[in-house]
């Protein structure tokens, strides 16, 4: 079963869709979640935000500061700023 993952700003969805795997960085460090991860709430540092999409596809964006919530497969992830990197794909 994949992901479900949310990546939003302050004003706009960024991506949206299923993965396979997101590695974001937390104040605490680097964090990969994969299905079945157990629920979490970690406060996001500015960085880059992966996601293995379960098309393929990898998508990486940069984000301020802000969240990251996991919990039934569902990873939100709510930036301050957030925009994906090298103009990669959209959301979907």
């Amino acid at each position: 079963m994949p992901l479900q993952v949310e990546l939003v700003s302050a004003d706009s969805r960024v991506w949206s869709g299923e993965a396979r795997e997101v590695i974001a960085r937390t104040t605490e460090g680097d964090m990969g979640v994969l299905p079945g991860h157990a629920p979490v709430l970690a406060v996001l540092a500015a960085g880059q935000v992966r996601i293995m999409a379960s098309d393929g596809a990898d998508v990486v964006a940069d984000v301020e500061d802000g969240f990251l919530s996991v919990e039934h497969d569902r990873v939100t992830v709510v930036s301050d700023s957030a925009s994906l990197a090298g103009g990669g794909p959209g959301a979907g």
